[in-house]
């Protein structure tokens, strides 16, 4: 048997050590808050028994909370993720556009659901498809939509899907709102909370397109240690605020460096920047020379991603990215 082709993804950390060596790396390759939500106590019967009806509500109500929504429009998932491998079976497959250049989970799952993918540059292009992707803001390039931008999008394809994974610092983007069975959001967990390896996400949408995700997910879809600690952060509003503060500063404090190193600012969100270089791959290497890993793109030769750093980070980032001689 052959390998198995993977997608092309950050967080790829296998990769720097095979080819630069192990060491002390800082992972800017992805969008993940390096300052996680500081994880609370998790109470023993939720790793010994079948997470619970009252463990789950009280999550879900959490991210209604947070998300400015209503409990039953909130479905939980494990991530993100777990939504985008479901959506494509709410429709049967025909055409779907999906706004790029993205995250290319979108276009993946439907393909292999039997969907015809066609990619598109703008949201206008949408129009006419059974299925109409967008991610807001988008990854890589920042690329933000209002919601009154989108509700006219929804308009023209039979379900909208809106992938906020990056919009917790973003309130005002959000959809969430107008979630329905038109109009389907997605939310991740694990980036803003920096907390990735919980696989928790949440699907946004009308009773009866919720209904169908729930029975496709099937029972216990989240874990009991996930539902603690969703349930803890999101009701968590002092860190929410003080994050988002540090977060959009710190992202100011990045696009300076890259600045004097010779780099623009593509765009990005207050969790990763996108910077042009002169040559993204030389750019990837120097910094992995100082075990610092981005992230380049199979579809630009000058795009570099980086996520942002904290603490002790800023010193070896600030000396990798000190400008040319």
């Amino acid at each position: 048997m052959g390998m198995v082709k993977t997608r092309d993804h950050g967080g790829n950390l296998a990769e720097a050590r095979a080819t630069y060596g192990d060491g002390d790396w800082i992972d800017l390759s992805t969008g993940i808050n390096r300052r996680p939500y500081p994880v609370p106590p998790i109470p023993p019967e939720a790793w010994t028994a079948l997470p619970t009806s009252d463990a789950y509500e009280a999550l879900t109500a959490a991210a209604a909370r947070t998300y400015a929504t209503q409990p039953a429009s909130t479905l939980p998932l494990a991530g993100a993720q777990a939504a985008i491998q479901l959506y494509p079976l709410l429709r049967t497959p025909g055409l779907a556009r999906v706004v790029t250049p993205t995250y290319n989970e979108h276009a993946a799952a439907l393909k292999s659901q039997g969907w015809t993918v066609h990619e598109v540059p703008t949201l206008e292009d949408l129009e006419g498809a059974k299925i109409g992707v967008v991610v807001n803001p988008n990854n890589p390039d920042g690329t933000r939509y209002s919601v009154e931008e989108l509700r006219e999008a929804a308009k023209s394809v039979s379900l909208l899907v809106v992938d906020e994974s990056f919009a917790d610092p973003h309130p005002d983007l959000s959809l969430a709102a107008h979630a329905s069975d038109k109009i389907l959001v997605l939310r991740s967990f694990g980036k803003f909370y920096g907390l990735a390896g919980v696989r928790l996400g949440f699907a946004l949408a009308g009773p009866d397109t919720l209904a169908t995700l729930r029975e496709m997910a099937g029972p216990w879809s989240v874990s009991g240690p996930a539902l603690s600690i969703g349930a803890a952060a999101l009701n968590d509003t002092e860190w929410q605020r003080e994050t988002t503060d540090r977060l959009t500063n710190d992202a100011a404090r990045l696009d300076a460096l890259a600045q004097r190193r010779g780099w623009s600012l593509v765009g990005g969100t207050a969790l990763f920047r996108t910077y042009a270089t002169p040559d993204a791959t030389q750019a990837q290497h120097h910094l992995a020379t100082h075990k610092i890993w981005s992230r380049r793109f199979p579809y630009s030769k000058t795009w570099l991603r980086l996520g942002l750093p904290d603490g002790a980070d800023w010193a070896r980032v600030e000396a990798a990215m000190a400008p040319e001689i």
